[in-house]
């Protein structure tokens, strides 16, 4: 039995003490022993050494406190399963050498054997169980279908992905096929990751807001759905789809556990959109890290009073900033667990 399963029980819409607080991306860039890792080896040779992984995937627990820990890993290493060429560049992020543009290229595009391209995450879920010894949940992750065809036709992160709608209204059939092929293989990664041992997952549709809400329902939401399905039985699901408030209410009949809010969303506005029934999680605006810990405390504690402390998972609403201040970030977990009614 895990010691703090406050995230767990929050998932499942039981009533707590104090919501339960993790911070996306809290494995990683602002910690400086993460750092030291970053200069010794490259990005996703730290996601493909389970050892490296694990240690890096435990640190802010022992640093922050949070009470849950997400595993390090990145939502492209599904592509790179799938045959997809990607370099991780200094300055510039994801890039795909040879993005893909034509119906030629997704047909080429392989559904692989997860346990054999992935085994590597496997190996580092494991590994990170037996190193967290029950103390906290573990969260496994994917990128949303959308999201993944996003980086893939660009090429590289983009402001609008101009490139990526481009290809889906010109080439509907491919990108669906692409889409699918993407659904496919996460659905046979997360469920590996559950037998494996984690607690729950996460689908980040971090580029869900640059469609129309119709686009969004053919797109992306029709993929996660798809997800959410074949994961919901086995495992709390949570859905996060960035600028996507318009979505809140489909989501909300999803089946999955808990919604993610990022910050231009308030949380009345998040619970009224998404029925009142459903756990909601978010949605500090990471960039609010920068403000004095004194100034954080309130506001988190004024985040939590909107929210209601049931059904809610504290949380940014979106990953941290890589130069935030170890002891903001603190600040920002120490005022959950100090928040009292």
């Amino acid at each position: 039995m895990i010691k703090n399963d406050l995230f767990l029980r929050a998932l499942k819409g039981e009533t707590v003490e104090r919501p339960p607080v993790w911070m996306m991306r809290q494995a990683g860039r602002y910690l400086p022993d993460f750092m030291k890792l970053k200069e010794k080896y490259d990005f996703f040779t730290r996601c493909r050494t389970p050892e490296l992984a694990t240690e890096i995937t435990v640190m802010p627990i022992h640093q922050v406190g949070t009470d849950a820990a997400i595993l390090f890993c990145d939502i492209l290493v599904v592509p790179q399963a799938m045959g997809v060429e990607i370099e991780m560049r200094p300055g510039v992020g994801p890039w795909v050498p040879d993005p893909i543009r034509t119906a030629k290229q997704v047909d080429d595009i392989v559904v692989p054997n997860v346990y054999e391209e992935l085994g590597y995450v496997y190996e580092a879920i494991k590994m990170t169980k037996q190193e967290l010894n029950d103390e906290v949940p573990l969260i496994g992750f994917a990128g949303s279908p959308w999201t993944i065809l996003c980086y893939l036709v660009q090429g590289q992160g983009s402001k609008n992905f101009d490139k990526a709608k481009e290809f889906c209204f010109t080439n509907p059939v491919a990108a669906h096929q692409l889409l699918q092929k993407i659904t496919d293989t996460t659905i046979a990664y997360l469920k590996g990751k559950v037998e494996v041992g984690v607690d729950a997952v996460q689908l980040f549709d971090s580029w869900g807001g640059m469609l129309s809400p119709v686009d969004y329902q053919e797109f992306s939401w029709q993929y996660m759905q798809q997800i959410i399905d074949a994961l919901k039985d086995e495992t709390p699901v949570i859905a996060f789809g960035k600028g996507c408030w318009f979505a809140l209410k489909e989501m909300s009949e999803s089946g999955a556990s808990a919604l993610g809010v990022d910050w231009t969303c308030s949380p009345r506005n998040a619970r009224y959109l998404s029925g009142g029934n459903i756990t909601l999680q978010g949605n500090f605006d990471p960039s609010r890290l920068f403000s004095p810990p004194k100034e954080i405390k309130k506001m988190v504690h004024q985040m939590i009073n909107e929210f209601g402390k049931d059904k809610y998972i504290a949380n940014l609403g979106h990953g941290i900033l890589p130069n935030i201040p170890v002891d903001n970030a603190k600040a920002f977990v120490d005022a959950v667990k100090e928040w009292e009614e």
